[in-house]
């Protein structure tokens, strides 16, 4: 390639680059990861925060799912701990890895997963779900597991656990992603 088509593509490239960094520094880049980081112990404190996003007239998000789909699969993992889970993972995972890592989440406060990966053999979430039923479906995952006398099923990664750490797995595992989401108020 000659000098001068050096020179041109170089000029070009720098240029793009300036203008792609002086949009982001105005703020209009590429939206920004949506990450709270909220940290909850038990449902109560997580339901407040789902009824506060619930009642957002917008949210803003970086979650794969929308609200809806976020709000089922929070749900799904509720009610499979009263019913149990559809697909587990093998009995060796579930007493090594799995607990080891539930305990890092709780020494830590916070659960770290991939938030786009559904609970193996669940159904799957809708697309765009009625918000309204999906909202509905989890408050009653939440009332049904604080109603619960009945033995507890195993988790599909954690294993066997008590009524608090499932509470709290239930817990982290709602601050972790609704982090991914932040109410919005009308301009």
């Amino acid at each position: 390639m000659p000098s001068s088509q050096r020179r041109r593509v170089l000029r070009l490239g720098l240029g793009g680059a300036a203008a792609t960094a002086g949009l982001a520094a105005m703020g209009c880049g590429p939206a920004q990861a949506v990450d709270r980081a909220l940290r909850w112990s038990s449902l109560s404190e997580a339901q407040a925060e789902v009824l506060r996003l619930a009642r957002a007239p917008q949210r803003v998000s970086s979650a794969r799912w929308d609200w809806a789909g976020t709000l089922v699969h929070c749900a799904q993992s509720i009610e499979y701990s009263m019913a149990s889970y559809p697909q587990p993972r093998s009995a060796l995972f579930r007493r090594t890895v799995g607990p080891a890592a539930l305990a890092v989440f709780a020494w830590r406060g916070r659960m770290a997963h991939d938030l786009a990966e559904p609970i193996p053999g669940a159904p799957a979430l809708p697309v765009q779900g009625d918000a309204g039923a999906a909202l509905a479906r989890l408050e009653a995952a939440i009332a049904a597991f604080g109603r619960w006398a009945g033995p507890l099923q195993p988790h599909f990664a954690y294993g066997t656990l008590t009524r608090a750490q499932y509470e709290a797995a239930h817990a982290m595992h709602l601050a972790e992603h609704l982090s991914e989401f932040d109410a919005q108020a009308l301009a």
